[in-house]
């Protein structure tokens, strides 16, 4: 009795995590995915870095909101969440003389996406049955908020580290919590890990 048991558990086992992977992907929404990438000089010591300050020429954001004076929404979720990451990985920010300056750029696209499925007969590879002549649409519009996270070595006046994410977005702006998600995927990857990083 216990084989056959065990023998009924095992497939069933096996079905709900085939389910559960199926559905897993499904249940996340595509703007819950942020792309990152970044690059680095791999000569900077980057655990020296204590301290840091807005760079003093940050250029205006996508909603026009200048480094000083007024403020656009998205310029004031961008400087909170950056400085709360950074806050998180022990720096600090200073007014006078830090180690490195931040900068950042914001922005939101239109972007398409073909699929990857697509044989250009009106229907899916495989599946083209049903489909064809039903108005089905190879290309995806979506909107992409995408920000660029600069690091300059305050001493050498030199880029140290740029970190980009990219994630799709619901408006014309990035949203607060599409914001600490962006540059909380951005900054995760700083400081750098690169075995080839002095520390």
């Amino acid at each position: 009795m216990n084989r056959i048991t065990r023998s009924l558990a095992r497939p069933i086992g096996l079905v709900a995590a085939a389910v559960a992977l199926l559905l897993g992907p499904s249940a996340c929404s595509p703007a819950a995915r942020v792309g990152v990438t970044n690059d680095f000089d791999h000569a900077v010591n980057f655990r020296a870095f204590k301290t840091w300050a807005w760079y003093p020429q940050q250029p205006k954001d996508v909603e026009g909101g200048p480094a000083k004076g007024y403020e656009s929404f998205l310029d004031k979720r961008m400087r909170a969440a950056v400085a709360a990451e950074m806050t998180a990985k022990g720096l600090t920010e200073v007014t006078t003389a830090p180690d490195i300056y931040i900068a950042y750029s914001a922005r939101v696209e239109d972007k398409q996406q073909v699929s990857p499925y697509y044989n250009g007969l009106g229907y899916p590879y495989g599946y083209g049955y049903g489909y064809y002549g039903r108005g089905y649409s190879p290309v995806t519009q979506y909107k992409a908020g995408t920000v660029v996270i600069d690091i300059i070595d305050a001493r050498r006046k030199e880029l140290a580290w740029r970190g980009t994410g990219q994630a799709q977005v619901d408006q014309n702006t990035i949203d607060e919590a599409e914001t600490h998600r962006i540059v909380n995927g951005i900054l995760s990857t700083y400081p750098p890990q690169d075995n080839n990083a002095r520390r």
